[in-house]
């Protein structure tokens, strides 16, 4: 595997900046003088770096989802995010280390006379994959975000901030003109890490996406959700744990998967499974038990979510994820076919029933995990895991399984229980307080971007992590 090339641009990146990028020093080297294949790795590896993380200066998808807790800080267990600037930081990346850098890469693309036009549209749609998938990621970090002004560096440092349905309404044009834009018979970009140039698993990425923002949308937009979700459902979906969206990363230090810094480099032992999530899989005698937890403990203890713990005192995280080599994950054939049992139950016309696709989320997960097939039929002929007969409406029925599978993916767990409101999780142990459902916006923007933040703290109800994101209306 090729090795990722960091790429630094020094240029006004933010997508809201303040005025001191306008006297920033720019590199002489021109930004469109860098290849257009290393600003996609870097914005690409950007992204699965910042997802994967679990640094509480960067990263607190795993705390706010239940899947760990910590041991002696517990600031981000208890929702006190902004000591460290959380929502700062996680914004910045985004928006400098990610978009910004793809943005440059679709110039350089746009702008290169040697490149093919066959080629050339693989690489944009690519590129627009990318964009698009961390688009949707910051919509439901934040809600209303800067976007059509985004990225604008000194032309404009203080860009509005556009509505988050009109923003996701856009994402699925963007992502449906991707895919069409996709070419089998050509190539994208050479060093292709993701797919290797098979353009067809990238057809079905992007199909993928497009099937990911409509579901978003069930609730509150009932009409778009159905024809996009139908539409990109017989475009041709994640089939398979093959199809996974996932990025290898190396056994060394320098690519390696971002918990390898957090959990091994770092040789602090700040995280260990909660109990919150511990006690659910006790309870379905779950056998990814012995994949996602150590077995220093046994039975298994959760760590007292919200509360000072002693490390040794509990169960401690598995030992795949102490592997420098660990994948990154964003986008699987577990998620879509969960989705895909959400979608038989509102009636989308999607082949196969809602217990098939959820039997057959739990068993990809499972899969991709390493579980025996024996295991994986035992556990879902359970009365409380079989989809016929487990206990609660279909949303916490799926619920609840969806929840479980996205234990290595932190965001994606705080998002299925957002949205399916299953399962129940607890409150900190130190605190009491309620479970956030949206970052508050970075402390600069409120300094130096102060009417465009006025207006939409306003227009979402308020900048609290209690406001709810406009597709979260139950």
């Amino acid at each position: 595997m090729k090795k990722y090339i960091i790429v630094t641009i020094a240029l006004a990146i933010m997508g809201c900046s303040d005025e001191e990028y306008a006297n920033l020093n720019v590199d002489p080297t021109s930004p469109s003088s860098v290849p257009a294949s290393f600003l996609f790795t870097n914005g690409t590896k950007s992204l699965f770096d910042q997802m994967g993380s679990t640094s509480v200066n960067l990263n607190v998808f795993r705390l706010f989802s239940q899947y760990w807790t910590e041991t002696q800080y517990i600031e981000e267990t208890n929702y006190d995010i902004r000591n460290r600037a959380i929502p700062d930081t996680h914004w910045n990346i985004f928006y400098t280390n990610i978009l910004y850098d793809l943005k440059l890469a679709k110039e350089s693309v746009t702008n290169d006379p040697e490149i093919m036009d066959d080629q050339r549209g693989n690489q944009l749609a690519m590129i627009t994959c990318m964009e698009v998938y961390a688009w949707q990621q910051m919509v439901d970090t934040f809600g209303d975000i800067p976007y059509s002004e985004a990225l604008m560096g000194a032309e404009n440092t203080v860009p509005k901030y556009d509505d988050a349905a009109t923003v996701y309404s856009d994402l699925l044009e963007k992502i449906t003109a991707a895919y069409n834009q996709f070419d089998g018979n050509a190539i994208g970009f050479e060093n292709d890490f993701v797919f290797g140039n098979d353009i067809s698993k990238w057809k079905k990425l992007a199909a993928s996406i497009k099937f990911k923002i409509a579901m978003q949308l069930a609730d509150v937009n009932p009409s778009l959700s159905k024809q996009s979700a139908e539409d990109a459902y017989n475009k041709g979906l994640i089939a398979s744990n093959a199809d996974n969206f996932i990025l290898r990363y190396e056994n060394n230090p320098t690519n390696a998967n971002p918990l390898y810094a957090d959990l091994v480099l770092s040789g602090r032992q700040d995280f260990i499974p909660a109990n919150t999530y511990v006690d659910y899989l006790n309870n379905l005698e779950d056998p990814r038990r012995a994949v996602f937890f150590d077995d220093n403990i046994i039975p298994y203890i959760g760590g007292i979510y919200g509360s000072t713990n002693t490390y040794t005192d509990f169960t401690h995280i598995g030992d795949v994820f102490y592997k420098a080599d660990l994948e990154g994950d964003l986008l699987d054939f577990s998620e879509i076919s969960f989705l895909l049992a959400e979608a038989a139950e509102r009636g989308y016309a999607v082949a196969g029933s809602a217990a098939s696709h959820y039997t057959a989320a739990v068993t990809a997960n499972m899969e991709y995990w390493g579980i025996e097939a024996s295991e994986i039929s035992a556990y879902l002929s359970r009365a409380d895991v079989d989809y016929n007969s487990a206990p609660g409406t279909w949303k916490e029925k799926i619920g609840k399984q969806f929840w479980i599978a996205m234990y290595n993916r932190g965001f994606e767990g705080w998002t299925v229980w957002r949205k399916f409101d299953a399962p129940q999780l607890n409150l900190p142990d130190a605190t009491n307080n309620p479970v956030p459902v949206r970052f508050t916006y970075p402390v600069r923007e409120m300094q130096l971007n102060e009417a465009n933040y006025n207006a939409a703290s306003s227009a979402i109800g308020g900048d609290e992590q209690s406001t709810k994101l406009f597709w979260d209306i139950h």
